[in-house]
């Protein structure tokens, strides 16, 4: 009964959050009105700038955020025990994620939908604008030429999901028809899209596909590049015709698996086969860096993620339709990310022991499942390791309740491909918004074309994804830079916002942001000096150079924050 307790215990807490800290910052903090303009209505172009429904906006803000960050960053979190991985994941959403989300999509909705780099020179100065682009695009970077590969990934472990991941796409595009051009019902259309969802999912069963390599270019190297040509066509659509509905009908398709997870921990839980066999507290796995820091760039997607002050301050608050829906999207869909990582934490630490089968076809139970599988951090590392503990846990469990194993496998893997799809769309969009303030700000009016910046956007990450081989997998040699690049701008944003609360005159309000700043910033310099180190030893020359730049990116950003903050100060 450990997992179902910690479930229980852990849902009732997210929500209280909502109903007490949520709407007090919504009320009392930046008070949002709902007769205060929003950019969906004063700059409506039928393009970028919507203005959506809430439930709608709501699933396209979630999955884009979502992604696969709180199913990997939780499954590899947990090495250190469930316990540190879940006090961060709880603790973290409620008062710095779900903050920093909330705060990072106001500012940019009062700031006409611009973006951090662009808000963050009106809040502080010009140098911090040029920091925070450096450390976005970086990032943007990394994800739109990684999430290709990761999709691939998926699609040669799981070749049943090939067919449904790409039937969502006329299946969005007909609902976002239906929705926008015929005003159909929205309940009706998200039933009937939703029910052909998951039968492309069960006709995937019987028409798996496995891409052949093309042309001297392996199967992964063909998946990115298809990929980004997707990818490059849906940033430049109006954001209603695929990006939005597909987004809202992923959010759907999650919400269904994540009620199978509950109701299959339930039922194990209640037939008494279900326990945590991770070790509460593990301090020391073999191979792995120290607990502190690392956790806390390790598990960033559903706790706290710079990531998601980019897609709020770059699609998002592009369509919230009234200032109060922020609330519900900003700090609603940071704890339902929370809700997502804390089932993965119990699917990859109570599933997975419900059994394990081995390369030899024997099975394991219990704590030797877990172990065996988390025998090392560099067992745990890998992009196949970790989607297959999520899935065989959440497999497992969802064989309670009469779910064939073979079908909830399915079911697990196309979420995850869809999740990866919805995240590299949004950030191949907002990618593109960024080079367009660039170029907008130095006067490049004619580089400000959107399907010109698309193309920068794309060739870029391809370049980068093609750079060591045929494969697609140059990413892989920036990855290991992901998690404190990421917590890096959730530190930025957090400043940003602080500066923000203070320049209101808010008293001592402003410490509910700058106290997680604070946090996170120690947390992630640390990391990023001790990498430092790591990188220099084990040879890796241009992880070493890079990583001194993000290094000095850090500090230099503590420097303009600390300067501005204390100029305020004595002028007051």
């Amino acid at each position: 009964m450990e997992a179902v307790a910690l479930m229980l215990i852990s849902f009732v807490g997210y929500l209280v959050a909502y109903h007490t800290y949520g709407k007090f910052l919504a009320r009392k903090i930046f008070k949002l009105k709902i007769d205060r303009q929003v950019p969906s209505r004063e700059l409506e172009d039928g393009v970028d700038f919507i203005p959506t429904r809430k439930g709608i906006i709501f699933g396209h803000h979630y999955t884009s955020i979502a992604g696969t960050g709180p199913i990997v960053g939780p499954a590899i979190g947990i090495i250190w025990g469930w316990i540190p991985a879940m006090i961060w994941i709880f603790f973290g959403s409620i008062f710095m994620g779900a903050v920093h989300d909330l705060g990072s999509l106001v500012l940019s909705m009062r700031n006409k939908g611009e973006s951090l780099s662009e808000f963050a020179a009106r809040y502080v100065n010009q140098r911090m604008r040029y920091i925070a682009f450096l450390i976005i695009f970086l990032e943007l970077l990394i994800i739109i030429a990684i999430f290709g590969l990761i999709i691939a990934v998926i699609f040669q472990m799981f070749p049943q999901s090939v067919f449904p991941v790409w039937m969502e796409i006329p299946i969005a595009v007909t609902l976002g028809w239906l929705i926008y051009k015929r005003s159909a019902n929205i309940l009706i259309s998200t039933t009937v899209a939703v029910t052909l969802m998951y039968t492309t999912v069960f006709l995937g069963h019987y028409l798996p596909f496995s891409m052949p390599a093309i042309g001297g270019l392996p199967a992964t190297g063909v998946w990115t590049i298809i990929l980004l040509i997707y990818a490059g066509v849906a940033s430049v659509i109006p954001v209603n015709r695929l990006l939005q509905p597909r987004d809202y009908i992923n959010a759907w398709q999650l919400f269904i698996a994540m009620g199978a997870l509950v109701v299959g921990i339930l039922g194990s839980g209640l037939w008494g086969k279900l326990e945590m066999v991770a070790p509460a507290l593990n301090v020391s796995p073999a191979g792995a860096p120290p607990l502190l820091p690392f956790l806390f760039i390790t598990i960033a997607c559903g706790a706290l993620s710079g990531f998601h002050a980019v897609v709020s301050s770059g699609t998002t608050s592009k369509q919230i339709a009234s200032e109060p829906d922020a609330l519900f999207v900003g700090y609603g869909s940071m704890l339902m990310e929370a809700i997502l990582a804390t089932l993965v934490i119990i699917a990859v630490g109570a599933g997975i022991g419900l059994a394990y089968q081995q390369g030899d076809g024997s099975i394991l139970t219990g704590t030797s499942a877990w172990h065996h599988h988390y025998a090392s951090w560099a067992s745990s590392q890998g992009l196949a390791s970790k989607i297959n503990a999520v899935v065989i846990g959440s497999a497992n469990m969802m064989e309670s309740i009469w779910i064939p194993k073979s079908l909830g496998i399915i079911v697990i893997g196309v979420f995850i491909a869809s999740f990866a799809g919805t995240t590299l769309d949004s950030a191949t969009r907002i990618q593109r918004y960024v080079i367009t303030e660039l170029f907008r700000d130095m006067k490049l009016k004619k580089l400000t074309n959107r399907y010109t910046t698309t193309a920068f956007v794309i060739l870029t990450a391809a370049a980068l994804a093609f750079i060591t081989g045929a494969d697609g997998k140059g990413a892989l040699t920036l990855w290991p830079l992901f998690g404190a690049v990421n917590q890096l701008l959730a530190g930025m944003a957090l400043i940003v916002i602080t500066i923000y609360l203070r320049k209101k005159r808010k008293g001592l309000k402003y410490l509910i942001t700058a106290i997680p700043a604070l946090i996170i910033l120690v947390m992630t310099i640390w990391a990023i000096f001790l990498n430092e180190f790591s990188y220099w030893k084990s040879g890796h020359g241009l992880l070493v150079f890079i990583n001194a730049i993000v290094f000095c990116l850090a500090i230099w950003m503590v420097i303009e924050g600390l300067a501005f903050a204390l100029k305020k100060t004595a002028a007051s």
